[in-house]
């Protein structure tokens, strides 16, 4: 696995020192902002080239998007955590950078309510087009759900 402090040394100079290493070792936080550019780079002079997956968390402070991205000439990933808050969570969408990140993020916007702006068709995929609310946030109430 790639030493990911040494590969947050060698990318953050491109990102003004805004990237983080996790408090545990084991992901790099990335400004919202930066996070299309942080992945075209690890795609593409990095070889991460597949998104394995795209969560997202809540917490009692803040929203977390999750990205896992993977090299797979060898089978090394990493962990990319963006930090939103939970007044907006808004990341800009990184389908662009790969197609597979289109399901995902509709997930994670029609189950916690996150939107990634500029996504190309931002609407829910599980739920009904008419539910209220997002069922995954610690707030959800199913009893507030007019349909059951």
């Amino acid at each position: 696995m790639d030493n990911i402090s040494v590969l947050i040394e060698k990318l953050n100079p491109s990102f003004d020192n805004a990237l983080k290493l996790s408090d545990d070792g084991q992901a790099i936080y990335v400004p919202a902002e930066c996070i299309v550019k942080l992945m075209d780079m690890l795609k593409n002079q990095y070889e991460y080239v597949m998104l394995a997956d795209l969560s997202a968390v809540e917490y009692e402070d803040r929203y977390e998007v999750v990205y896992h991205v993977m090299k797979l000439t060898d089978a090394q990933d990493i962990r990319i955590k963006v930090a939103l808050p939970l007044d907006a969570p808004t990341v800009p969408s990184i389908v662009d950078v790969w197609k597979a990140a289109n399901v995902q993020e509709r997930e994670a916007f029609d189950l916690m309510g996150i939107r990634f702006s500029g996504h190309p068709d931002l609407r829910r995929i599980l739920c009904p087009d008419d539910f209220n609310g997002h069922p995954l946030r610690k707030s959800f109430n199913m009893k507030t759900v007019s349909r059951f």
